[in-house]
């Protein structure tokens, strides 16, 4: 029996928590109380648990229901940055800000940035994902207002402001025979090895290459080049040859096991996350200026 309520039964239960009745908590869903009394107890049969206690007075939440409000919360607020992403997806060219992005940025990073734009400023954006050097050519073009590329590039007729970094790790599956080493790994030994990589253009892939060059070594060469982080974290999961991801993409898999980080020796791998406008140094007021903000205060 499939234990977990979906996501609007949580949401209610979330809100009964919140504002302490079953009422209140089915007009911010848009349902009567009659109909949220029923999905309660709904999620009470599903989950085999008594989730809220009823009184005239109101309705409070059971140590269960607590729990279970507290469990669910990571969930909601994922769900929540995700229901925002796909709105700036399918959002047309007519909305008020149009931001284009590299992947990681657009991956694990925009998606927060603009539930809170959305949330402070009531403004919606439409948002391209791509890679960092057609991020740089849509700025130009006046595609897009706003662009966030990762790594170095030739930032020529453009401002630009840092709000954030990261570095970059070297991922292998566990069989692989690089994960079972206890000794860093050198330029040279990893160039003598085919990988799997980002496509040219990004700015993962330009990190890497100017990490190797500056160590001496030639860069590495694909067995396998992918559009997308998440393409890369899945095919080296699946046994495609080790790559270097953000360490802010592959830590979840790397804490959990499904890959291992390889050390490497005598590579610079750091890099910074850049706005980029055009025009004076001081963005220009308004949704440009709000999502620089939100940015700059939401990257550790």
């Amino acid at each position: 029996m499939d234990l977990l309520p979906d996501l609007p039964s949580l949401r209610l239960l979330a809100d009964v928590a919140r504002l302490g009745s079953i009422g209140a908590a089915g007009r911010t869903a848009g349902i009567s109380q009659q109909s949220a009394s029923e999905r309660l107890r709904a999620i009470e049969t599903q989950t085999g648990l008594v989730l809220v206690q009823r009184a005239t007075t109101g309705s409070t939440l059971t140590p269960a229901g607590r729990l279970l409000v507290e469990w669910s919360r990571p969930l909601l607020e994922r769900a929540e940055e995700l229901e925002s992403a796909l709105r700036t997806l399918r959002e047309d060219r007519s909305r008020e800000l149009h931001v284009y992005a590299s992947m990681t940025t657009a991956e694990y990073l925009l998606p927060r940035w603009l539930v809170r734009l959305r949330r402070e400023r009531d403004t919606s954006a439409s948002l391209h994902a791509t890679n960092s050097e057609t991020v740089l050519d849509a700025v130009r073009r006046g595609q897009a207002d706003l662009g966030f590329i990762e790594g170095p590039a030739d930032l020529g007729g453009l401002a630009s402001r840092v709000v954030g970094d990261d570095h970059l790790v070297l991922v292998a599956e566990a069989d692989d025979p690089w994960a079972r080493r206890r000794k860093p790994l050198a330029a040279e030994e990893i160039t003598a090895r085919l990988l799997t990589s980002r496509e040219p253009g990004s700015g993962t892939r330009q990190v890497v290459e100017d990490a190797f060059r500056a160590a001496g070594a030639a860069p590495p060469s694909s067995e396998v080049e992918l559009t997308t982080t998440t393409a890369v974290l899945a095919a080296v999961r699946a046994g495609s040859p080790p790559a270097f991801v953000s360490d802010r993409a592959a830590r979840a898999e790397i804490d959990a096991g499904r890959l291992v980080e390889v050390a490497t020796d005598g590579l610079d791998l750091r890099r910074e996350f850049t706005a980029v406008w055009v025009g004076s140094k001081r963005p220009p007021a308004g949704p440009v200026r709000d999502l620089l903000g939100i940015a700059g205060r939401s990257t550790p």
